[in-house]
């Protein structure tokens, strides 16, 4: 293995700053999560957008969130087929081995993913069309909503109404996971769909009630 560099030099001097006092006034509390395992009460299933920070949203400390972070927060179907499904291992993990209570999938505002999905549906993205774009096939699993928003004219508008499908979309893929079924049968799990607008920080839950998003 050759191709592994040292990490940039600021990288390195906000690590020995974060040493020197994040965790040097926290010691005690970091050396009980390492001896003790983590017991989060809640998995967190977000885009891996920079701009979204789970933790800052709802001030959690280490240990709170078990957080999966992938393009446009999305869970795909359940699908045992024996090969490699990332984001599945991740709930299977939470929900059978660390028993979560609460699953929860976060949205954005001005998601990247969405909007590629919107360019490739509307053929504005060749790129993605590729069978080896590992995005485009990503998106796959939400290009069928894209009927649903089709005929606004407002591209904000419809990036965010196709941002919020995203996250009802991956809330109905994981009534598809058996464990998962199961589990919200028997009242021991429960199921959250949430959309952020970055710019405001704004904070919406869907109500099923209503079955729209509004503000928490």
């Amino acid at each position: 293995m050759d191709h592994a560099k040292p990490l940039p030099g600021y990288l390195v001097q906000r690590y020995h700053g974060w040493k020197a006092t994040g965790y040097a006034d926290n010691k005690a509390w970091y050396r009980h999560l390492a001896s003790n395992g983590q017991h989060p009460r809640a998995m967190v299933i977000s885009c891996c957008d920079s701009r979204v920070h789970v933790t800052s949203i709802f001030g959690a400390d280490q240990g709170e969130f078990f957080i999966h972070r992938n393009i446009a927060n999305l869970v795909p179907p359940y699908q045992p087929d024996g090969d490699h499904h990332g984001t599945s291992a991740a709930v299977e993990y939470a929900v059978n081995m660390l028993h979560v209570t609460h699953l929860i999938v976060l949205g954005h505002s001005s998601c990247g993913g969405i909007k590629g999905c919107i360019d490739m549906c509307q053929g504005a993205a060749p790129e993605l069309e590729d069978p080896q774009s590992f995005v485009g096939r990503w998106m796959d699993i939400l290009r069928p909503k894209y009927a649903l928003v089709a005929e606004e004219n407002d591209p904000v508008i419809q990036a965010q109404q196709l941002e919020k499908h995203a996250v009802l979309t991956s809330l109905d893929n994981l009534m598809t996971f058996p464990f998962i079924q199961s589990r919200v049968a028997e009242g021991i799990l429960t199921l959250h769909g949430l959309w952020t607008d970055i710019g405001e920080g704004g904070l919406e839950y869907f109500n099923v009630d209503t079955q729209a998003f509004q503000p928490v």
